[in-house]
Protein backbone atom coordinates (compact mmCIF):
# COMPACT_ATOMS: atom_id res chain seq x y z
CA UNK A 1 0.00 0.00 0.00
CA UNK A 2 1.79 3.41 -0.89
CA UNK A 3 2.28 5.52 2.21
CA UNK A 4 0.20 9.21 2.51
CA UNK A 5 3.17 11.33 1.59
CA UNK A 6 3.73 8.86 -2.04
CA UNK A 7 -0.23 9.89 -2.85
CA UNK A 8 -0.18 14.07 -1.96
CA UNK A 9 3.50 13.15 -4.19
CA UNK A 10 1.41 11.71 -7.17
CA UNK A 11 -1.51 14.02 -6.69
CA UNK A 12 0.79 17.11 -7.25
CA UNK A 13 2.53 15.34 -10.24
CA UNK A 14 -0.90 14.79 -11.82
CA UNK A 15 -2.36 18.35 -11.15
CA UNK A 16 -0.37 20.32 -14.05
CA UNK A 17 -1.83 17.36 -16.48
CA UNK A 18 -5.29 17.71 -14.87
CA UNK A 19 -5.22 21.65 -15.46
CA UNK A 20 -3.48 21.48 -18.94
CA UNK A 21 -6.48 18.88 -19.96
CA UNK A 22 -9.11 21.63 -18.21
CA UNK A 23 -7.48 24.47 -20.89
CA UNK A 24 -8.02 22.47 -23.24
CA UNK A 25 -12.11 21.29 -22.51
CA UNK A 26 -12.49 25.39 -21.98
CA UNK A 27 -10.82 26.12 -25.60
CA UNK A 28 -12.61 23.23 -27.14
CA UNK A 29 -15.85 24.84 -26.16
CA UNK A 30 -15.17 27.98 -27.29
CA UNK A 31 -13.55 26.63 -30.86
CA UNK A 32 -17.34 24.71 -31.16
CA UNK A 33 -19.40 27.84 -29.96
CA UNK A 34 -17.02 29.79 -33.08
CA UNK A 35 -18.27 26.78 -35.32
CA UNK A 36 -22.05 27.32 -34.46
CA UNK A 37 -21.93 30.54 -35.52
CA UNK A 38 -19.75 30.06 -38.39
CA UNK A 39 -22.63 27.52 -39.51
CA UNK A 40 -25.61 29.78 -38.59
CA UNK A 41 -23.19 32.66 -41.23
CA UNK A 42 -22.92 29.76 -43.81
CA UNK A 43 -26.81 29.24 -44.03
CA UNK A 44 -28.07 32.14 -44.55
CA UNK A 45 -25.15 32.79 -46.84
CA UNK A 46 -26.32 29.61 -48.58
CA UNK A 47 -29.84 31.10 -48.72
CA UNK A 48 -29.09 34.18 -50.02
CA UNK A 49 -27.14 32.64 -52.66
CA UNK A 50 -29.25 30.26 -53.48
CA UNK A 51 -32.14 32.54 -54.48
CA UNK A 52 -29.92 34.72 -56.14
CA UNK A 53 -28.89 31.82 -58.40
CA UNK A 54 -32.84 31.18 -58.32
CA UNK A 55 -33.55 34.30 -59.73
CA UNK A 56 -30.83 34.24 -62.41
CA UNK A 57 -31.90 31.18 -64.05
CA UNK A 58 -35.79 32.04 -63.19
CA UNK A 59 -37.98 31.06 -66.23
CA UNK A 60 -41.68 31.10 -64.98
CA UNK A 61 -44.04 34.16 -64.67
CA UNK A 62 -42.21 36.48 -63.02
CA UNK A 63 -39.63 36.37 -65.85
CA UNK A 64 -42.24 36.55 -68.70
CA UNK A 65 -42.37 32.86 -68.97
CA UNK A 66 -45.50 30.13 -68.10
CA UNK A 67 -46.08 29.58 -64.26
CA UNK A 68 -43.53 27.17 -62.95
CA UNK A 69 -44.41 24.10 -60.48
CA UNK A 70 -48.08 24.44 -60.12
CA UNK A 71 -47.81 20.40 -59.71
CA UNK A 72 -45.22 20.44 -57.72
CA UNK A 73 -46.76 22.36 -54.93
CA UNK A 74 -50.28 20.85 -55.03
CA UNK A 75 -47.98 17.46 -53.95
CA UNK A 76 -46.08 19.33 -51.43
CA UNK A 77 -49.27 20.91 -49.59
CA UNK A 78 -51.68 17.74 -50.61
CA UNK A 79 -54.11 16.70 -47.71
CA UNK A 80 -52.69 19.11 -45.01
CA UNK A 81 -55.78 21.29 -43.57
CA UNK A 82 -55.46 25.08 -44.65
CA UNK A 83 -57.18 27.32 -42.54
CA UNK A 84 -56.88 31.47 -43.70
CA UNK A 85 -52.81 31.90 -43.46
CA UNK A 86 -52.63 28.40 -41.53
CA UNK A 87 -51.47 25.42 -42.49
CA UNK A 88 -51.94 22.02 -40.38
CA UNK A 89 -54.04 20.71 -37.77
CA UNK A 90 -55.44 23.19 -35.99
CA UNK A 91 -55.26 21.24 -32.60
CA UNK A 92 -51.52 21.58 -32.57
CA UNK A 93 -50.43 23.15 -29.61
CA UNK A 94 -47.39 24.84 -31.20
CA UNK A 95 -47.66 27.52 -34.30
CA UNK A 96 -44.81 28.41 -36.32
CA UNK A 97 -45.37 31.59 -37.75
CA UNK A 98 -43.23 33.35 -40.96
CA UNK A 99 -43.49 36.98 -41.36
CA UNK A 100 -42.50 37.26 -44.77
CA UNK A 101 -42.73 39.13 -48.22
CA UNK A 102 -43.59 37.18 -51.32
CA UNK A 103 -41.16 39.79 -52.81
CA UNK A 104 -38.66 39.13 -50.62
CA UNK A 105 -35.64 36.47 -52.08
CA UNK A 106 -34.47 35.40 -49.30
CA UNK A 107 -37.65 34.24 -48.40
CA UNK A 108 -38.16 32.93 -51.44
CA UNK A 109 -34.58 30.94 -50.29
CA UNK A 110 -36.20 30.16 -47.17
CA UNK A 111 -39.26 28.89 -49.26
CA UNK A 112 -36.93 25.99 -51.02
CA UNK A 113 -34.72 25.38 -49.08
CA UNK A 114 -36.31 24.75 -45.43
CA UNK A 115 -40.01 25.73 -45.43
CA UNK A 116 -40.22 21.93 -47.39
CA UNK A 117 -38.85 20.44 -44.14
CA UNK A 118 -40.91 22.00 -41.88
CA UNK A 119 -43.94 21.10 -43.75
CA UNK A 120 -43.19 17.95 -44.34
CA UNK A 121 -41.35 16.76 -41.19
CA UNK A 122 -43.55 19.03 -38.40
CA UNK A 123 -46.60 20.31 -40.12
CA UNK A 124 -47.87 16.95 -42.05
CA UNK A 125 -47.22 15.04 -38.92
CA UNK A 126 -49.56 16.94 -36.86
CA UNK A 127 -46.12 18.22 -34.49
CA UNK A 128 -47.09 22.25 -35.33
CA UNK A 129 -49.32 24.62 -37.67
CA UNK A 130 -47.43 27.00 -39.91
CA UNK A 131 -48.93 30.50 -40.48
CA UNK A 132 -47.47 32.69 -42.85
CA UNK A 133 -48.28 36.66 -42.23
CA UNK A 134 -48.13 38.93 -44.72
CA UNK A 135 -45.53 41.41 -43.68
CA UNK A 136 -44.95 43.98 -47.18
CA UNK A 137 -42.29 45.75 -46.27
CA UNK A 138 -40.18 45.91 -49.74
CA UNK A 139 -42.34 48.28 -51.46
CA UNK A 140 -46.52 48.34 -53.49
CA UNK A 141 -46.15 45.66 -55.37
CA UNK A 142 -45.45 43.46 -52.20
CA UNK A 143 -49.18 44.79 -50.87
CA UNK A 144 -50.44 44.40 -53.71
CA UNK A 145 -49.26 40.51 -54.08
CA UNK A 146 -49.91 39.84 -50.45
CA UNK A 147 -53.56 41.27 -51.10
CA UNK A 148 -53.95 38.69 -53.66
CA UNK A 149 -52.74 35.70 -50.91
CA UNK A 150 -55.16 36.50 -48.63
CA UNK A 151 -58.04 36.86 -51.34
CA UNK A 152 -56.85 33.18 -52.25
CA UNK A 153 -57.23 32.11 -48.84
CA UNK A 154 -60.84 32.98 -49.55
CA UNK A 155 -61.11 29.58 -51.39
CA UNK A 156 -58.93 27.87 -49.07
CA UNK A 157 -56.00 28.26 -51.76
CA UNK A 158 -54.04 30.79 -49.74
CA UNK A 159 -50.28 28.26 -49.38
CA UNK A 160 -50.68 26.93 -52.59
CA UNK A 161 -50.38 30.71 -53.84
CA UNK A 162 -47.83 31.85 -51.86
CA UNK A 163 -45.52 28.89 -52.76
CA UNK A 164 -46.23 28.78 -56.51
CA UNK A 165 -45.54 32.61 -56.32
CA UNK A 166 -41.83 32.21 -54.67
CA UNK A 167 -41.85 29.29 -57.56
CA UNK A 168 -42.25 32.33 -59.74
CA UNK A 169 -41.22 35.83 -57.78
CA UNK A 170 -39.28 37.87 -60.70
CA UNK A 171 -37.15 40.67 -59.62
CA UNK A 172 -38.48 42.90 -56.68
CA UNK A 173 -40.23 46.17 -57.77
CA UNK A 174 -39.67 45.31 -61.45
CA UNK A 175 -43.21 45.95 -62.03
CA UNK A 176 -43.74 41.58 -62.91
CA UNK A 177 -46.63 42.01 -60.26
CA UNK A 178 -49.28 43.22 -62.44
CA UNK A 179 -52.67 41.84 -63.00
CA UNK A 180 -51.94 39.13 -65.44
CA UNK A 181 -49.05 37.70 -63.52
CA UNK A 182 -51.34 37.53 -60.15
CA UNK A 183 -54.10 35.69 -61.99
CA UNK A 184 -51.67 33.20 -63.41
CA UNK A 185 -50.85 32.25 -59.99
CA UNK A 186 -54.16 32.41 -58.40
CA UNK A 187 -55.08 29.86 -61.22
CA UNK A 188 -51.85 27.78 -61.10
CA UNK A 189 -52.60 27.57 -57.07
CA UNK A 190 -56.31 26.48 -58.19
CA UNK A 191 -58.42 29.26 -56.96
CA UNK A 192 -61.48 28.08 -58.84
CA UNK A 193 -63.98 31.26 -58.64
CA UNK A 194 -61.49 34.19 -60.54
CA UNK A 195 -64.18 36.82 -60.58
CA UNK A 196 -64.92 36.43 -56.57
CA UNK A 197 -61.03 36.46 -55.81
CA UNK A 198 -60.45 39.48 -58.00
CA UNK A 199 -63.28 41.14 -55.90
CA UNK A 200 -61.85 39.85 -53.02
CA UNK A 201 -58.35 41.42 -53.16
CA UNK A 202 -59.63 44.07 -53.81
CA UNK A 203 -61.42 44.73 -50.38
CA UNK A 204 -60.29 47.38 -48.16
CA UNK A 205 -60.33 44.63 -45.07
CA UNK A 206 -57.01 43.20 -45.52
CA UNK A 207 -55.19 46.76 -44.86
CA UNK A 208 -55.97 46.34 -40.47
CA UNK A 209 -54.85 42.68 -41.16
CA UNK A 210 -51.53 44.24 -42.79
CA UNK A 211 -51.19 46.56 -40.08
CA UNK A 212 -51.38 43.99 -37.18
CA UNK A 213 -49.12 41.90 -39.24
CA UNK A 214 -46.49 45.21 -39.02
CA UNK A 215 -47.34 45.73 -35.27
CA UNK A 216 -47.06 42.52 -33.94
CA UNK A 217 -43.29 41.70 -36.00
CA UNK A 218 -41.98 45.48 -34.97
CA UNK A 219 -43.29 44.56 -31.77
CA UNK A 220 -41.48 41.37 -31.34
CA UNK A 221 -38.13 43.16 -32.34
CA UNK A 222 -38.23 42.36 -35.80
CA UNK A 223 -36.99 44.69 -38.87
CA UNK A 224 -36.46 42.27 -41.59
CA UNK A 225 -38.29 39.27 -43.94
CA UNK A 226 -37.99 36.27 -43.04
CA UNK A 227 -38.71 36.29 -39.68
CA UNK A 228 -39.66 33.27 -37.49
CA UNK A 229 -41.64 33.03 -34.06
CA UNK A 230 -42.49 29.77 -32.46
CA UNK A 231 -44.89 30.06 -29.89
CA UNK A 232 -46.96 27.05 -27.41
CA UNK A 233 -48.04 26.17 -24.23
CA UNK A 234 -44.03 25.90 -23.13
CA UNK A 235 -42.95 29.90 -24.16
CA UNK A 236 -42.10 31.40 -27.43
CA UNK A 237 -38.46 31.66 -29.39
CA UNK A 238 -37.89 34.19 -31.97
CA UNK A 239 -35.62 33.82 -34.88
CA UNK A 240 -34.58 37.07 -36.48
CA UNK A 241 -32.09 35.65 -38.56
CA UNK A 242 -32.69 32.55 -40.84
CA UNK A 243 -33.14 29.08 -38.79
CA UNK A 244 -32.10 26.04 -39.99
CA UNK A 245 -34.31 23.16 -39.64
CA UNK A 246 -32.82 21.99 -36.53
CA UNK A 247 -33.27 24.91 -34.69
CA UNK A 248 -36.88 25.02 -35.89
CA UNK A 249 -37.31 21.41 -34.31
CA UNK A 250 -35.33 22.72 -31.14
CA UNK A 251 -37.87 25.14 -30.65
CA UNK A 252 -40.88 23.51 -31.12
CA UNK A 253 -39.68 20.75 -28.81
CA UNK A 254 -39.03 23.42 -25.89
CA UNK A 255 -42.07 25.49 -26.44
CA UNK A 256 -44.83 22.06 -26.45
Amino acid sequence: MASRKGQKDKLRAERPVCEAEARARRKRVVQYGALAGLFALVVVAALIIASQNNGEQASGAGAGGDVADASLVSKQLKGIPQEDTVLGDPKAKVSMIEYGDLQCPVCKAFSFQVAPDVISDIVRKETATYDFRQWPIIGPESTTAAKAALAAGEQGRYWNFVELFYRNQGTENSGYVTDDFLESIARGAGVNDIDKWNSDRSSSKWDSILSRNDNEAKGLGFSGTPSILVQGPGGRKAFSTIPPLPQIEGAVNAVQ
